[in-house]
């Protein structure tokens, strides 16, 4: 039928995006590497309008440890180190006159716990998101059924759909996996 393939192919959509968010979600938590990617999401005062930071300066890691933030208008430099300060970093910038240098502290044990701990709820509401896909899809499937739709089919169907819940819930646990062991080496 037609309407479940509807429904099915919206299950699995939602559930890539709960994935990718989840994977977005985790790219934020840093794990004593200096990434790039840390800095998404902090404001600048760009000409009085909040702005990226990566829309106005470039960002790159010159080692392990270090990011080098060069804004392309000197008079940023100020700006960015008090959107830094500002930010839940917990980082102390500092400035050579022409760009904003952080030095990523190495992590502790029980920081890599706490970050763990943080990842391991992360990946938990994805995988909430996924389910509640499988709840709103097998609701559609119940609603096809009253409307005419055989019940063998709509049994086949609710069992596609937590075939697709094993899968992308097994993919959010390897994301843990992955991002559990970047966060425990040292």
């Amino acid at each position: 039928m037609e309407e479940i393939q509807l429904e099915l192919d919206a299950a699995k959509e939602q559930m890539q995006k709960a994935v990718d968010h989840t994977a977005s979600e985790l790219l934020k938590i840093r794990a004593g590497k200096a990434m790039p990617n840390l800095v998404d999401g902090i404001m600048v005062n760009y000409y009085g309008a909040p702005t990226p930071i990566q829309q106005v300066a470039s960002v790159n890691t010159p080692d392990a440890r270090t990011l080098a933030i060069k804004p392309w208008e000197k008079n940023l430099i100020g700006e960015i180190e008090k959107a830094i300060i500002n930010s839940d970093l917990g980082l102390a910038p500092q400035n050579n006159g022409e760009i904003v240098i952080l030095t990523i502290p190495p992590l502790t044990e029980e920081r890599r716990k706490d970050l763990v701990k943080h990842v391991k709820n992360e990946c938990e509401n994805g995988k909430i998101s996924v389910r509640n896909a499988r709840k709103e899809t097998n609701d559609a499937l119940k609603k096809l059924q009253k409307d005419g739709v055989s019940e063998d089919e709509v049994k086949r169907a609710e069992d596609k759909v937590q075939k697709l819940t094993d899968e992308f819930s097994a993919k959010i646990d390897a994301l843990f996996e992955k991002k559990e062991a970047e966060i425990m080496k040292v």
